[in-house]
């Protein structure tokens, strides 16, 4: 509190000293945490409005900008969107499945027709350089659970390859198997904060505000709230609602007082 840090930081401070006392000390601090615990700060999030989507998405290029435009264009989280694999886009029915996001929870979110031309030369792309890998010994990708077992060849087929690979194969850490993973975060992340520069946005945007974004507008455009709930995948519409609040918070939700007495002003002077 005395170096002004935010509650996160002192609350991932008490943590440990609980940590610390209860099984090291072995002396609980009991019920004297939640009084010192910090309520973490209530934010509402950052939007951009269409323009500033058009003049930040047309920034990138390549796999980048189909990235970008998966994020706002379905509400994508960004290990949403690298973790897509092959199988997970549907062209027939427009729509991408997501699977296992945050809780653990699958969905179905809409995909642009706009981009369907876009995912099927990455898909051409990824086919090419699989074909490539599996000539040079490689092939391999990650199969999540018990999967690895249940479909013997099912980490060397194109259906499970993912749909953003990275540049190089890596030794899995997990088994030591050199295979193919999918693109890192921060590499996106880069891409994103140079190009948030070059379009001269001042908010303080990140990937993560591609997805607001589609949300506050899927809300401007009539779309029903419980419809982006299971969109974004909230547990909670209460979560979805702070969106409402964006919406509410300026702009012609309220009349400025200062449009009254503003002719009258600029007269005086």
């Amino acid at each position: 509190m005395e170096r002004q840090v935010s509650p996160s930081t002192q609350n991932q401070a008490l943590n440990a000293l609980v940590f610390l006392y209860r099984h090291v000390v072995m002396r609980p601090l009991g019920d004297i945490t939640k009084s010192v615990r910090a309520k973490p700060k209530q934010s509402l999030p950052v939007v951009l409005d269409r323009e500033e989507v058009v003049s930040l998405l047309s920034q990138f290029t390549g796999v980048d900008r189909l990235i970008g435009s998966l994020l706002y264009g379905s509400g994508l989280r960004i290990l949403e969107c690298l973790r897509l694999r092959v199988k997970d886009i549907d062209f027939n029915y427009a729509c991408l499945h997501i699977r296992d996001g945050k809780g653990r929870k699958d969905r179905v979110v809409t995909l642009a027709p706009q981009l369907i031309d876009a995912l099927s030369l990455q898909v051409h792309l990824v086919r090419q350089q699989h074909a490539s890998d599996l000539a040079n010994g490689y092939g391999q990708v990650y199969m999540p659970d018990a999967l690895s077992r249940k479909y013997k060849t099912g980490s060397k087929s194109l259906a499970w390859q993912y749909l953003f690979p990275s540049r190089n194969v890596s030794a899995d850490p997990r088994s030591g198997e050199i295979r193919r993973h999918h693109q890192y975060q921060s590499t996106f992340q880069k891409v994103f904060r140079k190009a948030v520069l070059n379009s001269a946005i001042l908010k303080h945007a990140t990937p993560h505000t591609l997805r607001h974004s589609f949300a506050t507008h899927a809300l401007e455009n009539g779309v029903d709230i419980r419809t982006i709930q299971q969109q974004l995948g909230h547990a909670s519409l209460e979560t979805t609602e702070i969106y409402t609040h964006v919406l509410k918070r300026g702009g012609l939700a309220v009349r400025s007082p200062l449009e009254d007495i503003f002719p009258k002003l600029t007269d005086d002077s």
